[in-house]
């Protein structure tokens, strides 16, 4: 049997680690805006916005790992799933993404006096995914700065080509989101005077937090890679 080449699955595997370690940063600027919606509102808005872009290339890549392992890439097939509990809370973890960037998008075009149910699904699905991205962040922590950091070392740069496309993959998803986030903040301009009479902490940060430091309690004896 020939051996199998594991290359794509390395090039796919830094593509995502890439784009997560983005999204890991953009996503902490999000919650310190969260945390001060008076005084962030509109780093708040702008940066989920902006952080669209690297959320399509890291939904792309381990979309493109699923159908390549279900539907029998070898190679693929050989470096087999990720871990059954990261299996189970994929989908969930990537519909509550989408919901609250969809609602969120969904309030600056509607602003305050048409939002309807929308706040309280954002409210709600922030909510549910904070603790479920906490526990996906700590799943990965150790291993994507690696891969990020083995793609810029010359000799992995030359075992695994591709390095350059997946910075510019990375950097132009950056670069629409940051064009997208400009072209909407001025949307935000009637919730400038909304948040003023809103709460400063929104509360579904506050409960999220708690539910994911518990959860983080209670699933640190799993072994989830």
């Amino acid at each position: 049997m020939l051996p199998v080449d594991d290359r794509p699955v390395i090039e796919n595997e830094r593509m995502t680690a890439l784009a997560g370690m983005i999204l890991l940063g953009l996503m902490m600027v999000e919650l310190v805006a969260a945390a001060n919606l008076h005084a962030l509102l509109s780093v708040h808005v702008y940066v989920g916005v902006l952080l669209a872009g690297p959320l399509v290339v890291k939904l792309g890549s381990t979309g493109y790992r699923f159908l390549s392992y279900y539907t029998g890439t070898s190679a693929f097939v050989h470096r087999g799933p990720p871990s059954l509990p990261l299996r189970i809370l994929a989908p969930l973890l990537v519909a509550m993404t989408l919901l609250v960037l969809g609602s969120g998008i969904g309030l600056l075009v509607t602003g305050p006096a048409l939002a309807g149910s929308l706040l309280p699904i954002h409210n709600i699905s922030a909510l549910v995914l904070l603790p479920i991205i906490v526990i996906h962040i700590v799943a990965h922590i150790r291993r994507a700065p690696r891969l990020v950091a083995n793609d810029w070392r010359k000799q992995s740069a030359e075992q695994v080509p591709g390095r350059g496309r997946r910075l510019g993959v990375n950097l132009g998803a950056l670069m629409l989101g940051a064009i997208a986030a400009l072209l909407l903040l001025p949307a935000a301009a009637p919730w400038f005077t909304w948040v003023e009479t809103s709460q400063a902490i929104p509360a579904p940060l506050i409960v999220g937090t708690v539910i994911a430091i518990l959860l983080l309690f209670a699933t640190r004896p799993l072994r989830w890679r």
